[in-house]
């Protein structure tokens, strides 16, 4: 068991590292094509990538309910294309890095709205939140009070990003995953190829998807089809808070992608938000409650 553990630890790293760098595919990405577009190339390279799978996961009986699959992957499609446009429309005005650690407060955000639905939350997401939130400022508030549009944007996103969780979370337990995903998939690479046809008609074209296939492939195939069918393999033998708290190093990783690979530098300000809204991120998934309960003092 414990060599199961360790296992699913590496194969979760792995994956916060494949969506860390992801930042920096997307960010490459748009020097072709508009973020509609790219998002478009993407998501559909992604929903296809996982097609294959579909030979060798089979469904659970009732999970294929044709009705429920319909609504529930067009619900779970818009959150998705809501957050993802956010996003790349973001990464056009702030950096990998950024957009990295900003996204990433979706981990603190998903307990919080799950208020509204009537779940408790615990005293270390509130904690976790007001350090994350002293973080962003410190990275995204300048000395002028003014925030960056492409970190308000990335912000944005990230509420959607939360209410993406809490629908897959809500209908996980009534549909096959991967159906579910390959559909959400679809909606979303639909839904932005017809804002893209609408007002990225100068560079929406196959010259600039070809031009653009490393980008597209890196975020695609890498980004969604292996570290999505990753994730569920290593979530088998990982607790949903071990590997979020995992997982929450997709911030870091993408910091250093901008770094090596888009020379992007950090003032020491930015470099200490980083680490503040790190540490909110992982405090906000340890349950104090319970180690309290454990260790009496």
């Amino acid at each position: 068991m414990e060599n199961r553990n360790i296992r699913a630890d590496l194969i979760l790293l792995l994956v916060a590292a494949i969506w860390g760098f992801a930042f920096v595919a997307q960010r490459l990405g748009m020097d072709y094509l508009g973020p509609f577009g790219f998002n478009a190339s993407r998501f559909l390279l992604g929903a296809v990538s996982l097609l294959p799978l579909l030979l060798f996961f089979k469904p659970k009986p009732g999970s294929t309910d044709r009705l429920r699959m319909t609504k529930g992957s067009a619900l779970a499609g818009i959150f998705l294309f809501s957050g993802a446009s956010l996003q790349q429309a973001g990464l056009l005005y702030t950096s990998a890095g950024n957009a990295g650690f900003i996204t990433g407060l979706y981990i603190i955000i998903v307990p919080i709205m799950g208020l509204l639905i009537g779940f408790a939350t615990r005293i270390n997401t509130w904690l976790g939140g007001i350090i994350a939130v002293m973080g962003l400022y410190y990275l995204s508030v300048g000395d002028n009070f003014s925030i960056n549009t492409g970190d308000l944007l990335v912000l944005a996103s990230a509420l959607f990003w939360a209410g993406h969780v809490i629908v897959i979370g809500k209908l996980a337990g009534q549909l096959d995953n991967l159906r579910l995903a390959i559909i959400q998939f679809f909606i979303c690479a639909l839904l932005s190829l017809l804002v893209a046809l609408v007002f990225e008609q100068d560079t929406l074209s196959l010259a600039n998807i070809i031009a653009a296939w490393q980008p597209i492939a890196y975020a695609g195939l890498f980004s969604v089809g292996i570290a999505y069918t990753l994730q569920v393999v290593a979530q088998r033998d990982a607790p949903a808070s071990h590997a979020a708290i995992i997982m929450s190093l997709e911030a870091v990783f993408a910091v250093i992608g901008g770094w090596w690979l888009l020379n992007e530098e950090f003032s020491n300000r930015a470099i200490i938000g980083c680490c503040l809204m790190l540490a909110g991120m992982i405090l906000s998934q340890l349950n104090l409650s319970r180690r309290h309960q454990q260790n009496p003092t």
